[in-house]
């Protein structure tokens, strides 16, 4: 079943050897035999790729299962052992891995030397169980209820420029001036482009406009930070540059939205221990006061 699990995960017999630490041939000849004894095709092989079967895709969802429930198996020996071991896959946006979250994990493999760490990064979310991930950090508010969330903290959303671009172009004083400036937007989003402010006289919204667009928040950061426009990021992003003065918080008398911060995990009889010591590990490094605040 893993040889199975990780062939289909990986997209290839040769990935999924090297994880297993297994020959291409010695895959190969595990599923066949898997599958003579199902006396059911699983997965449809080419040179180049791998497809699952109408019968392999029911066979993954309940080896999925089943090794998850073989894993707390052997997870509720850990109180003998004393020590979290395994493989442990953690799931991020690559803004809150880069700029928070890798700063803790070596201190954290520290803590726990026995477990290997994979981190993986996406820009969407992900299906936790099919992709075998054992806590993902997600940003904004929860709606899938397969899932079991812990809030972490909150990121005030921020706008910005650096002093060069704002010496330059002068500073805005109230939200309708952003649409005489270069605000830095994102390809992939909207919504992403619709600032949100709140101040004495109400609501009010801006479409802003600018002439450079990425599908990158790490790149409209990066520009922001080589005077290339005015940007609105999480603060976890941007509070040791306002610090180092290489951007300038603006229109800080308005209010302005924050972004919720969750560790989620699928919902499960037993939460592993591994997956328990990353909770209490990151609850102790966000909560109740984020390191950005």
């Amino acid at each position: 079943m893993q040889v199975f699990v990780e062939s289909v995960k990986r997209g290839s017999l040769s990935a999924a050897g090297r994880q297993l630490n297994l020959s291409p041939s010695a895959i190969s000849k595990l599923l066949s035999r898997l599958e003579s004894r199902l006396g059911v095709r699983l997965i449809n092989r080419t040179t180049r790729s791998l497809s699952l079967t109408e019968g392999g895709e029911r066979y993954f969802k309940r080896c999925l299962e089943i090794l998850t429930d073989i894993e707390s198996a052997e997870d509720s020996l850990t109180s003998f052992v004393r020590e979290p071991t395994g493989t442990l896959r953690i799931n991020s946006t690559q803004g809150f891995a880069k700029h928070q979250l890798l700063e803790f994990m070596a201190e954290f493999q520290g803590r726990y030397p026995r477990l290997t760490l994979e981190l993986q990064i996406t820009g969407q979310a992900v299906d936790l169980i099919d992709e075998g991930v054992d806590l993902a950090i997600r940003l904004g508010e929860l709606r899938d209820t397969s899932l079991v969330g812990r809030k972490l903290g909150e990121s005030q959303r921020l706008v910005c420029a650096s002093p060069q671009y704002l010496n330059a172009r002068g500073r805005p004083t109230r939200p309708s001036d952003l649409l005489d400036h270069d605000c830095l937007r994102l390809s992939t989003s909207d919504v992403f482009n619709q600032w949100h402010f709140s101040g004495a006289t109400g609501p009010e919204l801006v479409n802003v406009q600018g002439h450079f667009v990425t599908d990158n928040v790490d790149v409209l950061h990066e520009y922001a930070r080589l005077g290339g426009g005015i940007v609105r990021l999480s603060a976890f992003m941007v509070a040791k540059d306002i610090a180092a003065g290489r951007l300038e918080p603006l229109l800080t008398n308005y209010h302005i939205e924050k972004q919720l911060i969750y560790a989620v995990y699928p919902h499960r009889r037993h939460l592993p221990a591994k997956v328990r010591v990353l909770l209490e590990y990151l609850t102790e490094k966000f909560s109740p006061k984020p390191p950005w605040s």
